[in-house]
């Protein structure tokens, strides 16, 4: 597996690739809702790769884009993240890579907080972030599961609830809003 940042050239490529490998239910958990197509607007958003605002990462097997993993910054210090695996790929590591790789670009480029919303029904996901991200603080919403990764351990404040769910290892039961 070659995991590479994409930019305005090699995203659209790459973005068709992985988004033709979802399934359907892949897609409504990636997406939050059903999506049998990217629509021209959301296409040139996921493909406005510049590599500062909005950088990805894509792994490659055999030259085949198999998934990407993006942030967009939200603010100064604050980047929303992403993730998609096509479904062949799943479950074979190719996430956390990806999320390891885009941790890196991450903190290269001064962002201080990762930020996102999974579905509660997106358990892939959550597992993945519990391993990838020592310390996720996931906060339960209405519809949605919050994640919250502070960069920069040294700065961030270390709640007694942090605590209780890193050591209770955040199962089914776990989520208080």
């Amino acid at each position: 597996m070659r995991v590479t940042e994409l930019n305005r050239d090699t995203a659209p490529e790459a973005v068709d690739a992985v988004f033709e490998g979802l399934s359907a239910r892949s897609r409504y958990l990636r997406f939050h809702s059903p999506t049998p197509r990217l629509t021209a607007s959301a296409r040139r958003v996921l493909t406005d790769v510049d590599g500062e605002r909005h950088a990805a990462v894509c792994a490659r097997i055999g030259g085949d884009p198999v998934g990407i993993a993006r942030m967009i910054k939200t603010s100064e210090c604050g980047a929303e993240i992403a993730v998609a695996v096509v479904d062949l790929w799943q479950r074979r590591g190719v996430g956390r890579r990806l999320l390891e790789e885009l941790t890196a670009v991450a903190a290269r480029l001064g962002v201080a907080e990762l930020h996102g919303d999974v579905l509660p029904d997106n358990q892939g996901m959550l597992a993945l972030v519990r391993k990838v991200l020592p310390g996720v603080r996931l906060i339960k919403e209405e519809d949605t599961i919050q994640l919250r990764y502070p960069l920069a351990w040294v700065t961030a404040e270390i709640t007694d609830a942090d605590l209780v769910n890193g050591l209770s290892g955040f199962g089914p039961g776990a989520l208080h809003g």
